[in-house]
């Protein structure tokens, strides 16, 4: 990977007060390791606002019904592919829905097929599509093996459903009660806890071997759970897992942008449509894939680590998943723009992050 490159009007790196207006920085092109690009009216958006950023993209398989075998993923990727704008490219990698009823064949068929890349764990009733998902993971340690033998890593959405353990705090649990025994049982088997939101999770990370790793999303690193009640209850900042308190969020700054292999970029965007956000019963996600390398460039930024952004963004992540960085490259521009407030999706609208209002950093026309 080459150095990236700065033409700025100011100093870059760790030590300096950051570029100027008009600076303009190339790296190696990213990817996202972990993305929502959903199916249907949807798809088209999303496909197009990641493919503007990323090479590659690892896909989410909760849709409905989830991805949960090898000739559904090839179908799905089908679909991503013919949603690609014109003269556009992106790699789908896709993901398989782990589920109790998982087969330790078709973790092989997964192997052998070329485009799966992992599976993902959801707890039953986690997050958006979760229904469907695991409500006791030690009836999955068969095909775990499995996933082992093959070298195919497991995605995870590192939090408890438990209804007694208080919803800020089901990341920490998880860690205790379900990660610790999973390393222990399956030594050799590479993981990623995903979408990490608590000192915990970093402090837990720096602190295993290197089978596990972590991504880490743009609004966790740029808002805490102080952000969820703005002005007034803000379901576009509703995620899971939740938003934590600042604390929680410097820790996952510091990670980000300290050098560390272990962590790399995975946005979790998640489009909704604007009236599944705004109800009575509001969808988590948020949409960041409109902007999102820019915002990460804030945060390396602010964080005087711009330098360290390429890792970070472009680096770390392949090498988790043993696959060969890419060679095309991508400048940002030290520019100013006014995020819309809203982006058309099929016949709906959504809401993305930072809506009417400003990114500090643009893609270079």
């Amino acid at each position: 990977m080459e150095t990236p490159s700065f033409e700025a009007p100011g100093g870059v790196g760790r030590g300096a007060h950051g570029p100027g207006q008009g600076a303009r920085l190339t790296l190696t092109r990213p990817d996202d390791w972990h993305v929502h690009l959903r199916d249907g009216a949807m798809l088209a958006q999303a496909v197009a606002d990641t493919a503007r950023r990323f090479a590659r993209a690892i896909v989410m398989p909760n849709l409905d019904p989830p991805i949960g075998k090898v000739h559904e993923a090839l179908a799905y990727r089908a679909r991503i592919l013919a949603a690609l704008p014109a003269g556009a490219r992106l790699e789908p990698l896709m993901t398989l829905y782990l589920t109790e009823t998982t087969t330790s064949s078709e973790v092989a068929r997964a192997q052998a097929s070329g485009i799966v890349h992992a599976l993902k764990y959801y707890p039953a009733g986690a997050t958006t599509n979760t229904a469907h998902a695991v409500r006791d993971l030690r009836r999955c340690y068969p095909v775990l093996a499995a996933m082992e033998r093959h070298d195919l890593p497991l995605l995870l959405h590192g939090e408890v459903t438990d209804p007694s353990v208080d919803v800020f705090d089901r990341e920490a649990v998880f860690l205790e009660r379900h990660l610790s025994p999973l390393m222990r049982a399956f030594p050799g088997l590479r993981m990623v806890l995903e979408h990490i939101t608590t000192r915990a999770a970093v402090e837990f990370v720096n602190a295993s071997p290197d089978t596990l790793a972590a991504t880490i999303t743009a609004h966790h690193l740029l808002l805490d759970r102080n952000a969820l009640f703005d002005g007034g209850l803000r379901p576009h900042h509703y995620c899971r897992p939740l938003l934590k308190r600042a604390d929680h969020r410097a820790a996952l700054v510091a990670a980000a942008t300290g050098g560390s292999p272990k962590f790399f970029l995975g946005t979790d965007s998640a489009p909704h449509p604007r009236h599944a956000k705004e109800s009575s019963c509001g969808c988590a996600g948020i949409y960041t894939a409109h902007a999102a390398l820019e915002l990460y460039a804030e945060v390396f930024e602010k964080a005087h680590a711009l330098d360290r952004l390429e890792g970070f963004a472009s680096g770390n992540g392949p090498d988790f998943y043993r696959l060969p960085r890419n060679q095309d490259r991508i400048t940002l521009v030290k520019e100013p723009w006014r995020v819309p407030s809203t982006i058309p999706a099929g016949g709906d609208v959504l809401v993305p992050l930072r809506a009417g209002e400003v990114v500090g950093w643009r893609l270079a026309r």
